[in-house]
């Protein structure tokens, strides 16, 4: 068995506390680690933020348990029930997600197929199993991956994952890497509140998960290598298919080239398409559609239904995407062509039907009969969001291009700024018509526009939980607008959807997705003459995120930045919250005094807020929750009965006020008070009540750690009764 206070074990340790922090159980747990080390060292060690940091850490921390028995005796109880505590950190049992459908027609493609075959069955040598599929738009290579990954599924038994690389243009076109890793552990069946939150720590969590399994993973419309590398593993039993436009430098992959049809294969998937009669009937045109379609199987299925038509007498697109776009587009009546070319100008990921209403100024139901009518024409595809209930749509690059360019030609650069201007108007509304329906009593979050233009005012969201669904459904849509909204010379519709995003932030987490638009905001909050309010809130919001994601000294700085803006505003409220967000950094941190002095400085503006001021009504409970916080942080300092009495202050508030999201939060840190006391006969009715209050609310996470940390009592009481045995 390994010794518990080993170097090893303690890195271990610290290492799964630290990867463990994506959810309040991980945080329970990171805050208690940071005390215990106190106590051992004797003095305030900060929180390790690199491997190397946590390495020294963990050497202090087995130098010091081994000249103290009794800390190490207690070490060693700690240590198990913070393990035991803590969501598995190995391979989940669920989710074995299946790649986009095949095409029923696939054709030819033999030589890429065998090329795929070879690099799936080598022997493994420790380096990557890796294909670069690439090809112009059009070709195919997308279908070309699903095909394969379909053909080989009895190889990959235990998932075939895929992620498109794509973003809007406001982002370069790339995903975070983060944000994949995090859409590539969902589909593997790990719990979002399991991911940790640091993007070295995903990859090291994907690392092992996907380590011993026999995966496929396809990663589409990749631009650069640094994007794919994060993504890369060397398990033996894992293919990363990636697919590329072009080929690109940087990766050690086998390139597997997608060419175009040669027309031998173009008339078979004609032929296939329609039938041998249709081909037959077709032969005076043939050639021509073969000409135009440039052995593109996508051109080929858009010119599948008018293969006996006459050849156009216009001059035709080399691009044989845009040239088949320009047949269909001719074909389509004057309001769905509209609604073509205007949902082109701006790269949204995924629109629905009430976006393209609110753009073109239809009905909804209209403009989900014309997407409708556009997906048939293969000039719009489906795009898979799951966690949104309406369909979506997006254009294919190459289609984008025809329509970007129709609309420039046939409505004018006025006519494509407004259309942009309304789609703006629109996810602005829906931004903060869904953030205030998810959190209505956060004044952090703004109102809906009560104009003439927006909205219905009343509920459109079934409950919290739906309008925060809308909201992660939205949230691709909602960052590429804040980036319209910056280049477009609109500050004021940036900035309201970066405030919205709170709930997202605090309820769903996202932060890599976030960060971005919330930098954006941020960065036009604080232009000259506007309302330093808004620079006050999303500093902070700023601040939340980044140290979710353990960048601390950027932390630090947008928490000290949203108080200065908020004292400049005058906002007392603001300015305490701004405060306290840099106290709760400094929990992180393990500088609980610090912290304490924080909270002391947030409760002290709160003390100043008249009673007809703004934000008084919240004061009440602004200093129950600071009161918990100050019970946090005496815990970490090691003064337990001061820590016992502030916790307890917040905890009868938290009753009284029927808060049971926080009366557990309270109740669960009394608790971690009287175990690191080592009395668990004190911790444990504390903890059975916070399990009754948490009871039919569905938090899993904090349910699971006070059942470890229940057992970790029932242990306690086993060895007691051995010792006196």
């Amino acid at each position: 068995m390994l010794d518990p206070i080993s170097l090893s074990a303690v890195t271990a340790v610290l290492g799964a506390v630290g990867s463990g922090m994506a959810n309040e159980a991980g945080k329970w747990a990171w805050e208690s680690t940071g005390g215990f080390v106190r106590r051992v060292t004797g003095r305030e060690v900060p929180a390790p933020t690199t491997p190397g940091e946590l390495d020294d850490v963990a050497r202090m921390m087995a130098e010091g348990l081994r000249n103290n028995p009794a800390l190490a005796s207690a070490w060693t109880v700690f240590a198990a029930r913070i393990g035991g505590s803590l969501p598995g950190a190995g391979p989940a049992s669920s989710g074995r997600p299946a790649l986009p459908v095949s095409t029923r027609f696939f054709t030819d493609r033999k030589e890429a197929l065998k090329a795929l075959d070879r690099e799936a069955s080598r022997r493994a040598d420790g380096t990557p199993r890796l294909a670069l599929v690439h090809g112009a738009d059009g070709m195919g290579t997308s279908t070309l991956a699903a095909h394969w990954g379909a053909r080989e599924a009895a190889r990959y038994p235990d998932g075939r994952l895929y992620a498109d690389l794509r973003a809007g243009t406001g982002q370069d076109g790339l995903r975070d890497p983060g944000a994949v890793l995090r859409e590539l552990l969902g589909q593997l069946g790990v719990p979002e509140a399991e991911m940790p939150p640091a993007a070295g720590q995903l990859r090291d969590c994907f690392q092992r998960q996907v380590a011993g399994r026999k995966l496929l993973i396809v990663l589409d419309h990749a631009q650069t290598a640094a994007q794919v590398r994060p993504l890369l593993t060397a398990a033996p039993a894992v293919f990363t298919v990636v697919v590329a436009r072009r080929p690109f430098p940087g990766l050690d992959a086998v390139r597997v080239p997608v060419g175009p049809l040669t027309d031998k294969d173009a008339v078979r998937l004609l032929t296939r398409l329609t039938d041998k009669s249709a081909v037959a009937a077709a032969r005076a045109t043939l050639p021509g559609v073969l000409a135009r379609c440039g052995g593109s199987p996508y051109a080929l299925r858009a010119a599948a239904s008018r293969l006996t038509e006459p050849v156009p007498d216009a001059p035709v697109d080399p691009d044989p995407v845009r040239a088949a776009a320009e047949e269909t587009y001719r074909l389509l009546d004057p309001a769905t062509a509209r609604l073509y070319r205007l949902m082109a100008v701006r790269a949204w990921p995924a629109f629905d039907a009430e976006t393209a209403a609110r753009v073109t100024g239809t009905a909804p139901e209209d403009a989900a009969r014309r997407l409708e009518e556009l997906a048939d024409a293969l000039l719009i595809e489906p795009a898979a969001v799951p966690d949104g209930p309406a369909p979506r749509y997006h254009y294919r690059p190459a289609v984008r291009a025809h329509a970007e360019a129709a609309a420039v030609r046939e409505d004018g650069i006025a006519g494509c700024s407004a259309a942009m201007a309304r789609a703006l108007r629109h996810y602005v509304d829906a931004a903060t018509r869904a953030a205030h329906e998810a959190l209505p009593e956060s004044w952090r979050v703004p109102a809906p526009d009560p104009g003439p233009a927006a909205p219905d005012p009343a509920p459109t969201h079934g409950s919290r939980g739906d309008a925060l669904e809308a909201l992660i459904a939205e949230s691709a849509n909602l960052i590429e607008a804040v980036h319209c909204a910056e280049e477009s010379g609109d500050p004021d519709a940036a900035v309201r959807i970066c405030r919205s995003l709170w709930p997202l932030q605090l309820k769903a987490g996202r932060h890599e997705t976030l960060l971005p638009a919330l930098r954006v905001g941020a960065r036009l909050a604080d232009a000259p003459g506007r309302d330093p309010r808004d620079a006050g809130a999303l500093h902070a919001q700023l601040a939340h995120s980044l140290t979710e994601l353990v960048h601390w000294d950027e932390a630090e700085a947008e928490a000290l930045a949203a108080a200065r803006a908020e004292e400049a505003a005058g906002h007392r409220r603001g300015r305490a919250s701004a405060v306290e967000f840099l106290g709760l950094l400094r929990l992180r941190q393990w500088r609980y005094g610090e912290a304490h002095a924080c909270f002391d400085e947030a409760g002290t503006v709160l003390d100043g807020i008249r009673p007809d001021e703004e934000g008084a009504a919240d004061v009440p409970r602004a200093r129950a929750l600071l009161e918990r916080h100050r019970g946090r942080a005496l815990r970490g300092l090691a003064h337990f009965d001061a820590s016992r009495e502030r916790l307890g202050a917040a905890l009868d508030f938290f009753r009284a006020h029927g808060d049971t999201y926080n009366t557990a939060r309270a109740l669960t840190d009394l608790a971690e008070t009287w175990l690191d006391a080592s009395e668990p006969a004190r911790a444990r009715p504390l903890i059975e009540e916070a399990l009754t209050v948490l009871d039919g609310q569905r938090a899993e996470y904090h349910v699971a750690y006070l059942r470890g940390m229940r057992e970790r009592c029932a242990d306690a009481d086993a060895d007691a009764d051995a010792d006196e045995d």
